[in-house]
Parts: structure tokens; C-alpha cells; sequence
């Protein structure tokens, strides 16, 4: 049997709650239903993976639940924040405050090191981590004076675990971050990712169409054509390191 460590997440109060989420776009005169009718919680520390093809509406439940899209019918709060009716400047209040994001591209600034790609981050952040010991969390402690071109494709993305966690955000929202990796290296990020939701508690929601990420969660929820298709809790999380694909 594979090495698996125990759920941990605190199962109170919900920290999101959606209900009867809607998100319809329009390309031309066509309609496109990204989300019809969608009620999730998520909880404080857990570690949700979202599974779904490509056009399930995963991403875009990833964006409204991080405040850079709103839903076009229904609810969605953060904790007491109604992030439906919000206006765009307590949209960015909130993401500054509350959300870290980690995207498949690492979105790092080319002529900064690690360490100041971070710090680019920490400066505005109301209590905010040293950068090195965000980038000690990913592993990363002895690359702080890398430039990104002097870094792999790897070590660039878990320079972006460290620089969104560097906050210390209570949601880290994580879309596809192992979509531009090899296995082995897509492992070491997870390893971070898992890491980082481990010892520091913050509810991370990691969306993927890769299946085999779904036994290092807490909980996986399946998304399929705009609505949820599936749900079911682990009864332990595996360690990343011991997947495979």
C-alpha cells in the first residue's frame, strides 16, 4: 500500500458557499453556459481538487471564487463577503487581502530573482511571510538569487507557490498548475502545494483534468458541462510524491 497521510481539514463553518451559480458568456449571437446552477462549500484548510474536461467550467468557478469574475445568477460568499454584488474595488480588496492564485503560466517578472519576485508581492501584503521562508517552503531555499531563465519549468512554478503563499492568503486558488510539466516535475510542485496547505492551513482548490491528482485531496468534486457531476471525500490524502501519470 502507497504511503498516505490523514485528512486534516477543519470541517466548521464553510469558508465559500455557492448556490444556484450561473455564468453565461456570449460569442456573437451564441450563448455559452459555463456554470448552470452550481452549490458548493468549501471548507477552512481543506484541500479540494476539481476535476473536469476542458469546458466544464472549472476554470471559470475558479475565477469567480477568487474575485476576478462574477456569476451572472446566484450566490457566492466568502465567509461574510458577497462577492455576487460586490463592487470592483471590494473585488480587489478581497484578492489582495484573502486570495493567493497560482496559474499553469508562472507570470514571473524576467528581471527580477526569486527572492525579489516575491518580495513583489510581499511589500503590499498586510502580514506577510519572509520571502525565503516562502521560497524554503517550496524548497527552494537554495535558488533565491536565481533570475527565471536560470530556473526550470519547476522551479519557476514553485517560485509562484511561494509568491502567492507569501501572503499568507486564506484560499490559494490553483488552475492547472502542473498542466506545462513532465510527471516528475508536476510531483514536486504538488509536493509543494501540499506542503504549503499542511503548514500553513490555507483552504487550497487545485483544478486539473488529470484524474490521478484527485488521491492527494481532502475532497475531489468533479465538474462536467457546467455543472457538478460528482463528489467524494478521501479517506486519506496521498503524499504527491508517491503519483504517478
Amino acid at each position: 500500500m502507497e504511503p498516505a497521510m490523514a485528512c486534516h481539514a477543519d470541517r466548521t463553518a464553510p469558508v465559500f458557499q455557492t448556490k444556484g451559480l450561473t455564468k453565461t458568456y456570449r460569442q456573437g449571437d451564441v450563448e455559452v453556459h459555463a456554470l448552470r446552477g452550481v452549490d458548493i462549500s468549501l471548507y477552512p484548510g481543506e484541500l479540494v481538487v476539481m476535476l473536469g474536461a476542458s469546458g466544464s467550467g472549472k476554470s471559470t468557478l475558479l475565477n469567480i471564487l477568487g474575485g476576478l469574475d462574477v456569476p451572472t445568477t446566484g450566490e457566492v460568499r466568502y465567509q461574510d463577503i458577497d462577492l455576487a454584488g460586490a463592487s470592483d474595488r471590494e473585488l480587489t480588496r478581497y484578492r489582495r487581502d484573502y486570495v493567493g492564485f497560482v496559474f499553469q503560466f508562472y507570470n514571473l517578472i524576467p528581471s527580477l530573482t526569486a527572492r525579489e519576485n516575491v518580495i513583489a508581492v510581499t511589500e503590499i501584503a498586510r502580514d506577510p511571510m519572509a520571502p525565503e521562508e516562502a521560497l524554503d517552503m517550496v524548497g527552494l531555499a537554495s535558488r533565491l538569487d536565481h533570475f527565471p531563465a536560470q530556473l526550470s519549468g519547476g522551479e519557476q512554478q514553485r517560485v509562484a507557490i511561494a509568491r502567492a503563499i507569501s501572503k499568507r492568503p486564506r484560499v490559494l486558488l490553483c488552475d492547472e498548475p502542473t498542466g506545462a510539466l513532465d510527471s516528475a516535475t508536476g510531483i514536486l510542485v504538488l509536493a509543494a502545494l501540499e506542503r504549503a496547505n499542511r503548514e500553513t492551513g490555507t483552504t487550497t482548490v487545485i483544478i486539473t483534468h488529470n484524474a490521478s491528482i484527485a488521491n492527494m485531496a481532502d475532497r475531489v468534486i468533479t465538474l462536467s458541462d457546467g455543472v457538478i457531476s460528482g463528489e467524494h471525500r478521501n479517506s486519506e490524502r496521498q503524499d504527491p510524491n508517491t503519483l504517478s501519470w
